[in-house]
C-alpha cells in the first residue's frame, strides 16, 4: 500500500472524495484508506467505498455486539487471537473443522465474520491508516487451521465465497497473509474452487505446517493455544 503523503495531490484527492461522500457515511481515515488502495483514483475509490458502505449497513458492521454473535463465538470456529504475530499483526484464527455446513444459518456465520474483521481493524487502526507505522502493522494475519478438515462437513463454498469478498473487497488490503495450516489431501478439490475466486490475491496464501507457523510467526509466549 502506498504511504499517504501530505502534499497537494493527496490533499486534492481527499477533498474530491469528501465532496462525493459525506462525513456521515465515512470518516476521513476510511477515505484515505480507499484512496491509498486505488492509488489516488478518486472515481475508483468512490465506487469501491460506496459498495463497502452499503455492505456495512446491510450487515450492521458498526453496531454488531458480542451478544449478537454469541452463538457463533461459542463454537470456537473463529476468533481474534489475544496476541500479535512476530510482525506485529493481529491474528484472525479460523478452525475449519468447527464450521459445519448447515449447523447454523449462513447469515449468522457471515455476521460473525464481519464482527471479527471489525475487531481486527480496531486493533490496527491505532497504527495509522496513512502508512506511518509500516505495512505489516496495518494488516491482519489470517490463520486457517485445516487439521481434521472434511470437504463434506466443512467445505462450505457459499461461505468461503463470502469470506473472499469480505477480506479483499470490503476490507481491501487489510489481510496481509493467509496461512493454510496442515491442509489434508481432501482439501485439494476445495482449493481448486477457491483459488480462482481469489485471483491475484492467491499470492497472499501460503500452505504451511503447524511447525512452520510456530517457528516463523510466533514466539512461545504468543503461540495460539490450538498450536501448542
Amino acid at each position: 500500500m502506498p504511504v499517504w503523503q501530505d502534499d497537494a495531490a493527496h490533499s486534492s484527492a481527499l477533498a474530491q472524495l469528501r465532496e462525493r461522500i459525506p462525513a456521515s457515511e465515512a470518516p476521513d481515515d476510511q477515505l484515505v484508506w480507499f484512496l491509498r488502495d486505488r492509488k489516488l483514483d478518486v472515481v475508483e475509490a468512490e465506487e469501491k467505498l460506496r459498495k463497502t458502505i452499503e455492505f456495512r449497513k446491510e450487515f450492521r458492521a458498526e453496531t454488531l455486539t458480542a451478544g449478537d454473535v454469541a452463538s457463533e463465538a461459542a463454537t470456537g470456529k473463529s476468533y481474534v487471537h489475544d496476541k500479535r504475530d512476530v510482525f506485529g499483526r493481529p491474528v484472525l484464527i479460523v478452525v475449519a473443522a468447527r464450521h459445519e455446513i448447515g449447523a447454523a444459518p449462513i447469515r449468522d456465520s457471515q455476521e460473525y465474520a464481519v464482527y471479527l474483521m471489525e475487531r481486527c481493524v480496531e486493533q490496527i487502526e491505532g497504527a495509522g491508516t496513512r502508512g506511518e507505522a509500516g505495512r505489516d502493522a496495518e494488516t491482519v494475519l489470517g490463520l486457517f487451521d485445516l487439521r481434521n478438515f472434511s470437504a463434506r462437513r466443512n467445505g462450505d463454498i457459499e461461505f468461503i465465497t463470502f469470506l473472499v469478498k469480505l477480506f479483499f473487497n470490503i476490507y481491501p488490503k487489510r489481510i496481509g497473509q493467509v496461512l493454510l495450516v496442515d491442509a489434508p489431501f481432501v482439501f485439494k478439490p476445495v482449493w481448486a474452487v477457491i483459488k480462482p475466486l481469489l485471483g491475484k490475491y492467491s499470492k497472499l496464501v501460503r500452505f504451511v505446517s503447524a511447525d512452520e507457523v510456530k517457528r516463523e510467526y510466533f514466539t512461545p509466549d504468543t503461540l495460539p493455544d490450538i498450536l501448542q
